[in-house]
C-alpha cells in the first residue's frame, strides 16, 4: 500500500501588530487542520506580528510580543501532537532575523532564518532584518518564559530540514522561490520530500500566474510536495496580500485556495502518497547522480510520524486528485481584490462608511462600482455564514444580532455616501449619469452646486489684488484658466472632508467617513491632477490601476452585476468639466495631457518596469512605433512625456495611499523611489534622443534614395 497522509497549509488575515487578533487566527488555523485529519500545519510568513509592521520590527516590544503570543500557542491544546511551522521575528546575538519557528507536540525543534531577503518593489526586508548564511547552525538561548513551558534551554537555529519518522521537511520562506538559486532544489536532492513556503505575498493584476508557475516548476524538476501559505488582506498599509494557499505535488496542483476573500481564516488540506514522491524522484538517473554529490543538511530529529493509524488501512481514504490551476480574469481582480482590501481598511479603521465625490465620470464610476463589489461580498458572506462578516456588517449598520444584510444596495445605503459637486461649467449629463448609478448602487447620494463657493473665491481674490482672472476660453492666460480650474477642485476636496464629517450626523449616525480617491495610476504618472483636489483623500482603490483596464472592469461589471447604466460611462468621453462649456468647445482629459491613455500606460511599463530612461524609451518605442510615425515624432512623444512627468512629480509625495495593483505604479511612499525636483530639461538625454532620431531620418531618406536609385 501506499503512505498517504494528509497536509494543512493556509491564508490568514492577519493584521500588523494585532498580536491578540493573530493569535486567534493562528490557533483557529491550526484547529481547524488537526479537525481535518492533518499533523503539519503551515502558516504565512511572520503572521505571529503581521508581515507589515515596518520600522515596528526595529523595536524590542515587537520581539517581546512575538515570544509571548508563541508562549500562548505552545501552552494550547492545538499545539499537542502537531508539528506547526509558525512565522515570527526573531532577534539572535542582537540580531534581528525574519524566522520559521518549527514546533513539535508543544516543543521547538528548529529557528530557520530566511536567507534570502526580498529588498525589491514593495519589499524592504534588509531594512529591518539580516540573511542568514546558508547551512549555518548555531545554538539558540530560549527566552525564559519559553523554557518554563517547553523545558528548554537550547534550540539550533539555522539552515536545517525536519525529520520525522516517515519524512524529511524542508522550509523556504517566500522571496527563498522566486531566487535563481532556490533552497528548494538542494533541500530536494537531500531527501527532503515536503517543503514548506511561508509568504507574505501581495496581489497585482496578472501576477499570480507567476507565483503558481514557480511552485509547479519547483516539484516538477526535484519532485516533491510543496506547501504555499500567505497572508490575505489588508494588514495596514497599501498592500492587499492576495492568500491563494496551494498544497502541490510533482509540478501539479492538488488544492488551491481563494486569491480574494473575506473570511480571516482559510485552511486548506490535501491527502497525499509519499511513495509518489519517491517513485517520481527514481525515474531520473540523473537526479541520483546529483543527490549523492549534494552536501547534507544537518537534520533535526522528531519522534513523530505525519501519517494517522486510522489512515495506514482505510481503503476508503484516497489521495487528493490534481486539479487545473484557477484565475482570475483582470477585471474580476479589480472588482474583488480592491472591494477586500476596502471592507479590511473600513471595519479596522471603525469608521461609519466611506464617501465619494461622484464625477459623472468613468473613474469615479469604477470606484463606486468597487464599492458596490464590497457590499455584494459582505452580503454573500452574511448569508454563507461568515460570524466576522456578519459581527462587522451589524457593526457598521448600527444593528443588534436581529440583522443580517441580504441586500447589497440596502447595505450600501447604509455606510456608502456619494456626491455630486456640480458648477457652471458642469454637464447635464454627467450629473444624471451620477443621480443614475448612485440608484444602482444604493448609495446615500446628495447633489449640489458650488457656484456660489467658487465665486466667493473669486471675488476675495480680486478684492485684494484688483485683478480678475478669465478662462481661456474668454481671453485668460494659461496661467489664469489652469489657477480658475484649480480653484474649482480644490474646493472640491474642502467640501468632500465637510460633507465626510457631517452627513453621518445628519442621519443620526455615530462617526464619520473616510473619503475615497479616484485618480488613476496613468494621470497621477503623467501628474494630471491638481494637488490637494479630490485626488486627496484618506485611501483611493484605483489609483494604481490603469485606464485601459479600468474600462475592461467597467464593461465587466455592467453584464456580471446587471447595471447598464455603465454602458453610459464607458461611451463618454473623459473630461475634467473645470472649463466653460461652448457649441465649439468641451474640455477633454486626453487633449489636455498631449497624449493618449494607452500611451501612458507604454510609457508608464518602460520608465518603472523595464527602467528605462528617455534615451532608453526612445531607442524601444522607435522599433515599436516606426512603422507609423517618424523618428522624430518618437522622440517628440517620449520628451514630452519626460518633461509633464519631471515638473508633476512634487504631486506623488502628497498622492494619496492607494491599493498597489499595477507595477508601473508612481507611488512615492515607497515603491517608486525617485527625485521630486526635477531638471525638468532633460538636456543631455534629450539632445542624445534627438541626435538619433535625426540620424534614423537620415539613414532612412538615404536609403530610400538608394532603393530609388537602383
Amino acid at each position: 500500500m501506499g503512505h498517504l497522509i494528509t497536509l494543512a497549509t493556509c491564508s490568514l488575515n492577519q493584521w500588523a501588530l494585532d498580536f491578540e487578533g493573530n493569535l486567534k487566527r493562528i490557533l483557529e488555523s491550526i484547529r481547524v487542520a488537526k479537525e481535518r485529519g492533518a499533523k503539519l500545519r503551515v502558516g504565512p510568513e511572520l503572521e505571529v506580528t503581521g508581515y507589515g509592521c515596518q520600522d515596528h520590527f526595529l523595536e524590542g516590544d515587537t520581539y517581546l510580543h512575538a515570544w509571548e503570543v508563541l508562549a500562548e500557542i505552545l501552552k494550547s491544546e492545538e499545539a499537542k501532537d502537531m508539528i506547526l511551522d509558525i512565522g515570527m521575528p526573531v532577534m539572535h546575538k542582537s540580531v534581528k532575523y525574519n524566522c520559521r519557528v518549527i514546533i513539535a507536540d508543544g516543543k521547538i525543534v528548529l529557528i530557520r532564518p530566511k536567507i534570502y531577503l526580498a529588498n525589491d518593489g514593495n519589499y524592504r526586508e534588509m531594512r529591518f532584518f539580516t540573511p542568514w548564511t546558508p547551512k549555518k547552525v548555531e545554538q539558540y538561548f530560549l527566552p525564559r518564559m519559553i523554557s518554563s513551558i517547553t523545558k528548554q534551554v537550547l534550540v539550533p537555529i539555522g539552515d536545517c530540514v525536519i525529520s520525522t519518522l516517515d519524512t524529511c521537511i524542508g522550509c523556504e520562506t517566500c522571496e527563498e522561490l522566486f531566487t535563481p538559486a532556490s533552497p528548494h532544489i538542494q533541500m530536494g536532492l537531500d531527501g527532503v520530500e515536503i517543503f514548506t513556503n511561508s509568504s507574505g505575498s501581495h496581489h497585482e493584476l496578472r501576477k499570480l500566474n507567476t507565483r503558481i508557475d514557480l511552485i509547479k516548476a519547483a516539484t516538477a524538476k526535484v519532485g516533491g510536495i510543496y506547501l504555499y501559505a500567505n497572508q490575505q488582506g489588508c494588514d495596514g498599509d497599501r498592500l492587499y496580500y492576495d492568500g491563494c494557499a496551494m498544497v502541490v505535488m510533482n509540478g501539479e496542483i492538488i488544492a488551491q485556495g481563494s486569491q480574494f476573500s473575506l473570511k480571516d481564516v482559510e485552511v486548506i488540506t490535501a491527502t497525499v502518497d509519499l511513495e509518489d514522491v519517491r517513485s517520481f524522484r527514481a525515474r531520473m538517473a540523473s537526479r541520483g547522480m546529483q543527490a549523492q554529490a549534494t552536501p547534507a543538511y544537518v537534520r533535526e530529529q522528531v519522534n513523530m510520524a505525519l501519517s494517522h493509524d486510522h489512515i495506514k488501512d482505510n481503503i476508503h481514504i484516497r489521495p487528493t486528485k490534481p486539479q487545473v490551476p484557477f484565475y482570475h480574469l483582470p477585471e474580476e481582480e479589480i472588482a474583488l481584490g480592491p472591494a477586500c482590501w476596502l471592507w479590511d481598511y473600513l471595519r479596522r479603521s471603525k469608521t461609519a462608511g466611506y464617501f465619494l465625490p461622484l464625477s459623472g465620470g468613468i473613474d469615479s464610476c469604477a470606484t463606486a462600482v468597487i464599492v458596490a463589489s464590497m457590499c455584494r461580498l459582505v452580503v454573500k458572506d452574511c448569508q454563507e455564514g461568515n460570524l466576522q462578516v456578519l459581527e462587522d456588517a451589524r457593526r457598521l449598520a448600527g444593528e443588534d444580532d436581529s440583522y443580517t444584510p441580504s441586500d447589497s444596495r440596502e447595505f450600501a445605503h447604509r455606510i456608502f455616501y456619494t456626491c455630486y459637486m456640480g458648477t457652471e461649467n458642469s454637464s447635464a449629463e454627467t450629473r444624471k449619469r451620477a443621480k443614475d448609478l448612485s440608484d444602482v448602487i444604493g448609495s446615500y447620494h446628495t447633489d449640489l452646486n458650488m457656484d456660489t463657493v467658487v465665486k466667493s473665491i473669486h471675488g476675495l481674490f480680486t478684492l485684494v489684488t484688483g485683478k480678475m482672472p478669465k478662462y481661456r476660453i474668454h481671453g485668460g492666460s494659461d496661467t489664469e484658466n489652469l489657477a480658475l480650474q484649480n480653484i474649482q477642485a480644490r474646493l472640491r476636496m474642502l467640501l468632500a472632508y465637510l460633507f465626510a464629517q457631517l452627513l453621518p450626523w445628519c442621519r443620526s449616525i455615530k462617526g464619520g467617513l473616510l473619503v475615497l480617491g479616484s485618480a488613476n495610476v496613468d494621470e497621477s504618472l503623467r501628474g494630471y491632477l491638481t494637488k490637494y483636489d479630490c485626488s486627496s483623500a484618506d485611501v483611493n482603490p484605483i489609483g494604481a490601476i490603469s485606464k485601459h483596464d479600468l474600462k475592461r472592469f467597467i464593461a465587466y461589471a455592467e453584464k456580471k452585476f446587471e447595471m447598464p447604466i455603465l454602458g453610459d460611462f464607458l461611451d463618454a468621453v473623459p473630461t475634467a468639466e473645470l472649463e466653460p462649456i461652448t457649441e465649439s468647445y468641451v474640455q477633454s482629459d486626453e487633449a489636455d495631457m498631449g497624449m493618449t491613455y494607452d500611451d501612458l500606460a507604454r510609457y508608464g511599463r518602460l520608465r518603472k518596469v523595464d527602467r528605462c530612461g528617455p534615451y532608453s524609451m526612445f531607442s524601444k518605442l522607435v522599433h515599436e512605433w516606426g512603422d507609423e510615425i517618424k523618428p522624430t515624432d518618437v522622440a517628440a512623444k517620449v520628451k514630452r512625456f519626460f518633461f509633464y512627468y519631471s515638473i508633476n512629480r512634487h504631486k506623488m509625495t502628497t498622492i494619496t495611499p492607494s491599493y498597489h495593483a499595477e507595477a508601473y505604479s508612481p507611488d512615492d511612499n515607497r515603491f517608486d523611489l525617485r527625485p521630486f525636483l526635477y531638471n525638468s530639461s532633460w538636456k543631455w538625454q534629450f539632445e542624445r534622443v534627438d541626435r538619433l532620431a535625426a540620424e534614423l531620418e537620415r539613414q532612412a531618406s538615404e536609403n530610400e534614395l538608394n532603393g530609388q536609385v537602383d
